[in-house]
């Protein structure tokens, strides 16, 4: 779900880089998996002095993707998936969760890190779900990618993924255009579901944690609420609109003495 690469490695973009942590791989640390380097695991251990709510923040951000899926599945009707960004697999992942409600739904996951290719074989052998090694700064490849179009068909509504992603795009990267390639393609009915950091609910606006990505495969970029939903164009958000992924119908009520998460997420149709 979090998985960009760069840099020094732009001649190689799907080369394995373990001299610099991966926001993937310190992803699935902080998640409490096992696919990551000591490099990973170090950054994430810094970032987490920075920001102790990560791992709760982390799970909240699991839990939001699991109820925007069954929403889009369930009241959407959509019964096709583009997960960008998709991250390492983790159980249940967006295959299991849709088709616990719709059994047909065909799933295409994309992501740049060879890790989660590597760790998504498994699925190889299932003809409604692809594998797809492709960098979401190329919109346009992902969307033309023959083993995306062997799963999801662009006449048809889609639910678009792109959780907690966006924000290892920096600004220079055109976030907001990238977005709108991805959108523009989608026939009315389809679905955006996205989430990304902020630093809006602390004080500190999490700069000393979002500076340890520096080293990183990959900077992360906290945007505010404006600026973050702008992302979602003319789409119509659902109810309750762009709010902090533990806001958004969550299944049960929060601690009183959670930690706020920072975190915005939201769910957005496209047409009337």
């Amino acid at each position: 779900m979090t998985s960009l690469s760069g840099g020094e490695n732009a001649a190689h973009p799907y080369r394995v880089d373990t001299s610099k942590p991966h926001p993937a791989r310190m992803y699935d640390y902080f998640l409490g998996g096992k696919d990551h380097y000591e490099v990973d695991q170090r950054a994430a251990e810094e970032f987490m002095k920075a920001a102790p709510e990560v791992r709760e923040g982390v799970l909240a951000n699991r839990r939001f993707l699991h109820r925007a899926v069954r929403h889009v599945v369930a009241e959407g009707g959509v019964r096709q998936i583009l997960d960008v960004g998709t991250g390492l697999p983790t159980e249940p992942n967006v295959h299991q969760i849709a088709r616990a409600l719709a059994p047909e739904t065909r799933v295409a996951y994309v992501d740049n890190d060879p890790i989660v290719s590597t760790h998504s074989r498994a699925l190889s052998d299932d003809p409604d779900t692809s594998v797809v090694l492709a960098d979401l700064r190329d919109p346009r490849a992902i969307l033309d990618h023959p083993e995306v179009r062997g799963v999801v068909d662009l006449g048809r509504p889609v639910a678009l993924l792109l959780v907690a992603v966006l924000h290892f795009v920096s600004d220079a990267e055109d976030p907001a255009g990238i977005v709108a390639t991805l959108r523009d393609a989608l026939p009315d009915g389809s679905y955006l579901v996205l989430s990304h950091a902020t630093g809006d609910v602390h004080e500190d606006r999490r700069a000393d944690a979002a500076a340890v990505y520096r080293n990183a495969t990959a900077s992360m970029n906290l945007r505010r609420h404006a600026e973050v939903l702008d992302l979602f164009g003319d789409f119509t958000l659902v109810e309750p609109g762009l709010v902090r992924v533990t806001d958004w119908r969550p299944e049960e009520p929060p601690r009183p003495d959670a930690a706020p998460i920072g975190i915005y997420g939201g769910v957005a149709r496209k047409g009337a």
